[in-house]
């Protein structure tokens, strides 16, 4: 027996994402301060982070960050907020996202292995890769 999610329950969750999307990082500090899940997921299991990383907010990522969202979970794809960072070019989430303790290595593919993909020396060796 499933139960129908409350529609109030699914606006404030469509409205957290779009917060994330837009990176209007003081009222989704302020959702989260007020009992939002720094880790709340999509349908596609994207979290907030991922919204944010891969839209370029950076200061949204820290935020988030901050309030115990995880830099490296990644979505149903295997994708993480550092790896869409990379593919996106977006340097000032991946510096925001490598702070907050991202591992270069986790996912599929992973930031590092994005990285190499696309020919980003400059991240490569940020990462320490050889």
């Amino acid at each position: 027996m499933s139960e129908t999610p409350d529609p109030e329950v699914i606006e404030l969750a469509s409205k957290v994402f779009d917060l994330a999307r837009t990176g209007d990082t003081d009222a989704l500090a302020a959702y989260l301060d007020a009992g939002v899940p720094a880790n709340l997921t999509n349908d596609r299991g994207d979290t907030l982070v991922m919204l944010a990383a891969y839209h370029g907010h950076a200061a949204a990522v820290t935020a988030l960050l901050e309030r115990g969202a995880e830099a490296d979970r990644p979505n149903d794809r295997g994708q993480t907020p550092l790896a869409g960072a990379v593919f996106k070019g977006e340097d000032a989430v991946v510096r925001a996202l490598l702070a907050g303790g991202a591992d270069p290595e986790a996912g599929t593919p992973s930031a590092l292995d994005t990285a190499r993909m696309f020919g980003k020396t400059e991240l490569l060796e940020l990462f320490g890769a050889r």
